[in-house]
């Protein structure tokens, strides 16, 4: 559910028309609604709030400072991918003990970074990964605190591209080698093994892939703790779906309920790494449409934002809701929505029945929270857009709208060019 709802003709954030929003910070407009988020996040720490837990919030997923801020005071941990992401939750205050770092291709630096902060652990991908975070603790006089990632070969459901847990994806380590990878660990001076972690992909819109991945993992958790491992911290991942056309996930009480019982009683702290399910329904996009054009056969509805502000529709033909900010009666048509990206590939929606657009309006992009703006780029030397959240009547601007200075800034002409 979000708080992003028509009052009378006019869409609503929480109790700020959006066309105000709109006029007010321009377009394109990331508008994202505190409540949503809080009411997401809330929604698994009650759902979990009978086993020890720490939901650790997937930074990928949108790394704007003020809703990290936002999840930090929550009580939220983090997931992390990158030294980056690192930086970005340690400044909005999320404790380095509820920090998971995950991705495969960690570097030097970034471990350094990560042991000298002691966040919780590593989710390790690989033998060789699992030898340099040794050899690099090794040389910082520490131990480090791993899990392995175990890649326990099950169909998600979802698009490929999101699908991380099957033997020919690139992430974790096989499960049918993990007890040779946990020897290895063990063995290693130092590292301490302190966790076991899996993640089978995004926007999964069924509970049977979690229980059959869950029933996998037990069954190793179990045989690792016969062997004396002592293992700490069960990383269930995170990767629960939204609505974003008609699909009907689960939602966390309905996790709990068939993965609580699965745990049957070990005492385990369990982690959660959910990202899009908090923020992904809590942000929309607002766009202008600039012009209006008949095509051979189809309408076309050019508006000022392209695929560098949203790339989802692009990379993965996703399905994104478009409605009219001002919602009155009018004819409905079938037409593409296009961005001013020099790309044919640049479209919010294709052969989509809506209702006639007027050109100069603004229209709603939903369900955009989540891998929208942490996927955007300056493509086209497009200058980025802004960020807005809302909390009930009153608004504020988290991110600045980027400027041309902003696409040079970081640019040196060298002396021989001068």
């Amino acid at each position: 559910m979000h708080f992003f709802t028509y009052k009378g003709n006019e869409l609503y954030a929480e109790d700020v028309p959006v066309r105000t929003l709109a006029e007010r910070y321009g377009t394109p407009l990331y508008i994202y609604s505190y409540s949503t988020v809080l009411r997401h996040f809330r929604a698994y720490d009650e759902a979990f709030a009978s086993y020890p837990h720490i939901i650790c919030y997937a930074l990928k997923a949108n790394t704007n400072g003020a809703l990290l801020r936002l999840l930090a005071k929550s009580g939220s941990g983090a997931d992390i991918v990158s030294g980056g992401e690192l930086f970005r939750a340690l400044k909005a205050g999320i404790p380095p003990e509820k920090i998971v770092y995950a991705g495969v291709g960690k570097t030097e630096a970034e471990i350094m970074t990560a042991l000298k902060n002691r966040v919780l652990m590593f989710n390790v991908e690989s033998e060789d990964e699992l030898r340099e975070i040794d050899r690099v603790a090794g040389r910082m006089k520490v131990k480090a605190p791993i899990a392995l990632r175990i890649n326990p070969d099950i169909n998600a459901q979802t698009h490929p591209y999101i699908s991380t847990g099957m033997k020919e994806h690139k992430f974790g380590i096989s499960i049918g080698s993990a007890l040779q990878n946990y020897g290895l660990a063990a063995r290693l001076k130092n590292i301490e093994v302190v966790g076991l972690q899996k993640h089978i992909g995004s926007q999964i819109t069924k509970i049977s892939p979690y229980v059959e991945a869950m029933e996998k993992i037990l069954l190793l958790l179990d045989t690792l703790r016969s062997r004396k491992f002592r293992i700490r911290y069960l990383d269930i991942g995170g990767g629960l779906g939204i609505s974003y056309k008609d699909e009907k996930p689960p939602v966390p009480a309905d996790l709990a309920r068939k993965l609580l019982p699965l745990i049957n009683g070990r005492k385990l702290t369990l982690i959660m790494e959910p990202g899009r399910s908090i923020v992904g329904n809590a942000g929309i996009l607002i766009t202008r449409a600039l012009y209006l054009k008949k095509g051979a056969g189809k309408e076309f509805v050019i508006v000022d934002a392209g695929m560098n502000d949203l790339m989802r529709p692009s990379l993965y033909d996703a399905y994104h809701h478009i409605q009219p900010v001002i919602m009155n009666k009018r004819a409905a048509v079938t037409a593409d929505v296009v961005g001013p990206i020099c790309e044919s590939g640049d479209f919010l929606a294709k052969k989509r029945r809506m209702p006639k657009v007027n050109r100069g309006e603004y229209l709603a992009v939903m369900s955009a929270g989540a891998y929208g703006m942490s996927m955007s780029s300056t493509y086209n030397s497009r200058p980025q857009a802004a960020e807005v959240m809302v909390k009930g009547s009153t608004h504020s601007l988290i991110r600045k709208r980027g400027t041309l200075d902003d696409l040079v800034r970081d640019e040196v002409i060298p002396g021989f060019l001068k």
